[in-house]
C-alpha cells in the first residue's frame, strides 16, 4: 500500500491553463481507479487567486509558505515567466530543494528553476516557442526538446498536453504501467507519448515535404542560425550541388533556400524580441544578421514593422491587458 502523494502547484500569473489541467487530471483519474494515491494543491505568489493567460482565475489554498509535506512541487507559468520571479520565490524553491523536495517546471516554469540557480547538472525541457529564449539566457545549460525530462529530483515539462503524458509516466513508475494505461484510455489517447517523442510537428509535417534530402537540410538550418551556412555549405551537408539544392526549394516549396533560411532566422529573432529582454543588437547576433541596419529592413519588409516597434507594441499590449 502506498502513501498518498502531495504534489504542489505554483501558478505564476498568466500560466498555462491546459498545462495545469493536464497535470491535474491524470493524478484524479487514478484516485478514480486505485484510491488515494494523490492529493494536489494550488498555490500562488501572495495566496489569492490567480488569473492564466486565458483569463480564467483560481483560487489558491495558500501562498509557498503553507507547503507541507509535499513530495513535489511544480512550478507552472506561461508568457514573460520571469517578469513573476521574485527573490523570495527563489529562496522558498532553495529551502524546498536543501529539504530533498523533488522541484518541477510546467511550460516556461523552468526559467523559475533556472533563473533560481536550480539546474545544475540535469537536463530541462520546456515549451519550444521559449526554447531559444531560454538557451540565450543560460547557455551553460542543458535543454533538450523533449516533451518531459524527469530526473531524481527535477521534473520539467513542455506543457500543453505533454503534462498528461509526463504524469501518466509518474504514474507508470510508481504504480505500474497497467494503470497508466487505464488512465490514458479515459482521455482517449491513442497511445502515451514517450519522453523522447518530439514537441512539434515534424518537419515534413510542418511544410507537408517529404523529400528526405530536403526535410534533412531544414534541420540543418534550424540548427544553425547564430552563423548562417552558406548555399555550397547548405548543399554539402546533404551531398547534392548547388543547383540540385536550388531545385529541390523550387519544386516542393517554390523557394529559394537564401530566402527561406532568411524566414527562418527572422521568425526566431521574433521569438527573442518577444520572449526576452535581449537587446535589439544582441538578437540581431543571435539570428545571424551582419548588421542592425540590416537587420531592422529584412524585420520590416516580413513583418510590415520595425523590430523596436513590435517590440514597444507587444509590451503596450502586455500593460494594458494586466489592466
Amino acid at each position: 500500500m502506498h502513501a498518498t502523494e502531495d504534489f504542489y502547484f505554483l501558478l505564476l500569473p498568466e500560466f498555462s491553463s491546459i498545462g495545469f489541467m493536464s497535470a491535474i487530471e491524470p493524478l484524479r483519474v487514478a484516485n478514480r481507479f486505485s484510491g488515494a494515491l494523490y492529493r494536489w494543491h494550488i498555490l500562488s505568489a501572495d495566496g489569492g487567486p490567480v488569473a492564466a493567460s486565458n483569463g480564467i482565475s483560481l483560487n489558491a489554498e495558500g501562498a509557498p509558505d503553507s507547503v507541507s509535506g509535499a513530495s513535489a512541487v511544480f512550478v507552472v507559468a506561461g508568457f514573460e515567466p520571469l517578469a513573476c520571479y521574485t527573490r523570495e520565490i527563489g529562496e522558498w524553491l532553495r529551502r524546498l530543494d536543501r529539504a530533498g523536495v523533488t522541484l518541477g517546471g510546467i511550460d516556461t516554469g523552468s526559467f523559475i528553476l533556472a533563473e533560481a540557480g536550480l539546474l545544475g547538472g540535469e537536463r530541462a525541457t520546456l515549451h519550444w516557442e521559449a526554447a531559444s529564449a531560454f538557451r540565450e539566457r543560460y547557455p551553460s545549460l542543458d535543454v533538450s526538446e523533449e516533451l518531459f525530462e524527469i530526473d531524481e529530483r527535477r521534473i520539467t515539462c513542455a506543457g500543453g498536453t505533454a503534462s498528461i503524458d509526463m504524469m501518466l509516466d509518474l504514474i507508470a513508475r510508481r504504480h505500474g504501467a497497467e494503470l497508466a494505461a487505464q488512465v490514458s484510455e479515459q482521455f482517449v489517447l491513442g497511445r502515451i507519448r514517450q519522453r523522447s517523442d518530439h514537441q512539434r510537428m515534424q518537419i515534413a509535417a510542418r511544410y507537408g515535404i517529404h523529400n528526405r534530402k530536403l526535410i534533412q537540410v531544414i534541420g540543418v538550418m534550424e540548427q544553425n542560425m547564430e552563423e548562417p551556412l552558406s548555399p555550397d555549405r547548405l548543399a554539402e551537408s546533404i551531398s547534392v550541388t548547388r543547383r540540385q539544392l536550388e531545385r529541390l526549394f523550387c519544386s516542393a516549396l517554390k523557394d529559394t533556400p537564401t530566402h527561406f533560411y532568411l524566414g527562418l532566422r527572422l521568425a526566431r529573432a521574433r521569438e527573442l524580441l518577444q520572449q526576452t529582454d535581449m537587446s535589439i543588437m544582441a538578437v540581431c547576433v543571435a539570428c545571424g544578421f551582419e548588421s542592425p541596419s540590416h537587420f531592422s529592413r529584412t524585420y520590416r519588409t516580413r513583418f510590415g514593422t520595425s523590430p523596436r516597434h513590435d517590440r514597444s507594441a507587444l509590451r503596450i499590449a502586455e500593460a494594458v491587458a494586466a489592466g
